[in-house]
């Protein structure tokens, strides 16, 4: 069994996007037209419980996603690649450096939950569990993570979306999977990583990324995008696109 996914470009990098708690493997689908698709291939993963895989049950960890994504580069004939992720995605390639170090060239986190976890007080970490069985709760979290900035259409959608392409059984198991998950004790910092933030998301920003990623990596640099929340593939799909691909060009 090999997780669903899609593909744009055909070029010699190949790079594996994994996406995050509120997407599935078309989130990134507003950036997908303006990738370099003559020098990367783009694999876009689904997770178990989401997108196409909604009706595959699992054991809903980052682990398990790593695992999941290596074997599918394998399947797919990609020995070594880079690895692009978002939020919950960004602690997932970092598991998958961890476990395969040698198969991964550069990594892109965008937006991305630290290696460490994030240690949530109590009243927050209960509206984050509870959102798995309340659309409004996810939406509110999708509005405060943007800035409380964007328009109320959108916010609908992407609370839609993400009712639509997750299964409440995967969405919520998913929650402790990255906000407790800590193998920071485990990371070389070793690889290249471009560490991606908007300039309006309230948690997963520069500050954070300073005491996180540049303390773990030793060739980890941080940028911010100006007019972006958590979902800069959203937000500013223009820049995200320029920001990656100016990263990751160079090693082609």
């Amino acid at each position: 069994m090999h997780n669903t996914f899609h593909r744009v470009g055909n070029g010699p990098h190949a790079v594996l996007v994994l996406h995050g708690w509120f997407g599935d493997a078309h989130a990134f689908e507003p950036i997908e037209p303006w990738l370099s698709g003559d020098a990367f291939t783009y694999v876009f993963m689904d997770y178990r419980g989401y997108g196409g895989m909604c009706e595959v049950r699992g054991d809903y960890t980052i682990d398990e996603i790593a695992s999941d994504a290596l074997d599918l580069m394998t399947a797919l004939g990609h020995e070594r690649f880079s690895l692009a992720g978002h939020s919950m995605g960004g602690m997932a390639i970092e598991r998958i450096a961890v476990l395969a170090p040698a198969r991964v060239r550069a990594m892109v986190a965008i937006a991305p939950v630290p290696c460490g976890g994030i240690a949530y007080d109590a009243a927050t970490r209960c509206l984050l569990e509870a959102a798995a069985a309340d659309a409004g709760i996810r939406r509110g979290i999708i509005d405060r993570s943007t800035g409380a900035r964007l328009p109320a259409s959108w916010l609908d959608w992407k609370t839609a979306y993400s009712v639509m392409h997750s299964t409440p059984e995967a969405f919520a198991a998913y929650f402790p999977a990255w906000a407790d998950t800590d193998f920071s004790d485990e990371i070389v910092g070793a690889h290249l990583l471009k560490v991606l933030v908007g300039e309006h998301d309230p948690t997963f920003n520069a500050a954070l990324m300073e005491q996180t990623y540049l303390r773990r990596y030793a060739h980890a640099t941080v940028e911010v995008i100006r007019n972006a929340g958590h979902y800069p593939m959203n937000e500013t799909p223009l820049a995200l696109v320029m920001a990656m691909e100016a990263f990751l060009a160079p090693l082609s």
